[in-house]
């Protein structure tokens, strides 16, 4: 595997885009040094960079792709919306037709708004909040790694620089599977919380037996609104989102990725009630809810729609699970002849699946982890996680499998030896979400700490 082209055009991106990339989780910094690949296209589970090297792939465009790239009957739907326009100054069909099927996927909410990114309609859900409640306080879960771009979410993390405290104050943080720390939160600021949010399960959490139900009672009791951010969990636990498979119903639920299997569309549904308040059905004062010009543009809804239209046809949820299963299996057999099921295992929902990187003493490591990266990449295989699709074959499972073979040997050798030295070329990566730039520093500094 060579990278000349790619290196060279990241180079061009960095003078010209912060991070150089649009999204952080996509930056080079997730990477080994120089073997960041800058991708040309896709065809079901497999991508093609600039150098010619083609990849199975797996995070799937950051949890959107469940059907695969360039999955025809999506984009075909998408180019027929297209040439009849894709913008109006009236609601057009798509708007109508979305909104129908949606709210039969999703029983529990009586409305929905269609946007074009996460964090607008979790920030819509925050504001209907507060605008029914009368309160400021938000409650996030601070096991969760990411709710929003806007200040009152990115100024609990790493990253708060350019956020006034004042918001930063409005934010407070609860455990997953933890009651407790809910109601403590609510015993100190009583009758303050407008909202909690959390997402009802991750990749590595699931609920614990009543927890969901337990906040659901507190919402009842406190008056708080309950928000399920269904991002991830929709479409990859099951249609109807997590919400459907652990039987509880929040007052307000946040949903894209998936949606429109990597097209930009996003929506806020929930109760009829609190929907209103953005509407003209409503005598209270009015919330300013996601009125964008193109939130309704025409190909995200096509693009919902016939992602829709897929998951009626065959159960796309339970291809996932079954070749996540077929994945982690492999992994596993593989990991155990290497005598490193320790250090490398496969973790979380067969189709929301990460692995895990473990230095010798079995502490959580970025240079492990970058070792393993540039072992996988050199063999074929592009994974910041091993999150599938229903696009993924047996034969890409086979390849995967074989890759991690080879990458597993020399993890191995670096476990024997004890240090990545001389097998890992370059910087460790480092986490997405950070403070400072250089993963050189972090490196340093967590040096320092375990010292």
């Amino acid at each position: 595997m060579q990278f000349f082209r790619s290196n060279e055009a990241q180079q061009r991106l960095h003078r010209m885009v912060p991070g150089g990339a649009h999204t952080y989780a996509r930056g080079p910094d997730q990477y080994p040094d120089e073997m960041a690949p800058v991708l040309v296209r896709g065809e079901g589970a497999r991508v093609l960079d600039l150098d010619g090297n083609w990849f199975v792939e797996y995070g799937m465009g950051l949890r959107s792709v469940t059907l695969g790239h360039g999955y025809q009957p999506v984009v075909e739907a998408v180019c027929r919306a297209a040439h009849e326009g894709v913008s109006f100054t009236r609601p057009s069909r798509w708007e109508l037709e979305a909104a129908e099927r949606f709210l039969d996927q999703v029983p529990a909410a009586d409305m929905v708004k269609f946007a074009k990114n996460g964090s607008d309609a979790t920030t819509a859900a925050l504001r209907l909040a507060r605008a029914a409640t009368g309160r400021d306080l938000v409650a996030v879960c601070q096991d969760h790694p990411f709710f929003s771009t806007d200040d009152w979410f990115i100024g609990t993390t790493g990253m708060a620089a350019g956020i006034p405290q004042g918001h930063r104050d409005l934010t407070v943080g609860f455990r997953y599977n933890d009651l407790s720390s809910v109601e403590a939160i609510l015993e100190s600021h009583p009758g303050q919380v407008a909202a909690i949010f959390l997402e009802p399960a991750t990749a590595l959490t699931e609920p614990a037996a009543g927890f969901l139900q337990g906040l659901r009672d507190l919402a009842d009791r406190d008056g708080f609104v309950l928000v399920f951010d269904e991002m991830i969990t929709g479409m990859r636990w099951s249609v109807g989102g997590g919400q459907a498979v652990y039987g509880v119903e929040p007052d307000l639920s946040t949903w894209g990725k998936a949606l429109g299997n990597g097209f930009a569309v996003s929506a806020l549904a929930g109760r009829r009630a609190l929907m209103e308040l953005g509407g003209l059905n409503t005598d209270r004062s009015r919330a300013f809810l996601l009125s964008t010009t193109h939130g309704a543009e025409t190909t995200g809804l096509a693009a919902y729609l016939a992602v829709n239209d897929a998951y009626r046809e065959r159960d796309v949820v339970a291809v996932m699970e079954a070749q996540g299963e077929q994945l982690r299996d492999g992994f596993t057999q593989v990991a155990r002849a290497h005598g490193v099921e320790q250090h490398v295992f496969v973790a979380g929902r067969p189709s929301c699946m990460v692995f895990v990187t473990r230095d010798p003493a079995g502490e959580p490591s970025q240079a492990y982890r970058a070792l393993f990266l540039q072992e996988l990449l050199r063999r074929g295989v592009l994974a910041q996680s091993l999150v599938i699709s229903a696009a993924h074959t047996d034969d890409d499972i086979r390849h995967t499998v074989e890759a991690v073979d080879g990458a597993l040997a020399v993890y191995a050798k670096a476990l024997g030896a004890g240090s990545t030295d001389g097998l890992l070329e370059g910087r460790p990566v480092a986490p997405a979400i950070r403070e400072f730039a250089s993963p050189r520093r972090l490196a340093r500094e967590d040096a320092a700490r375990r010292r």
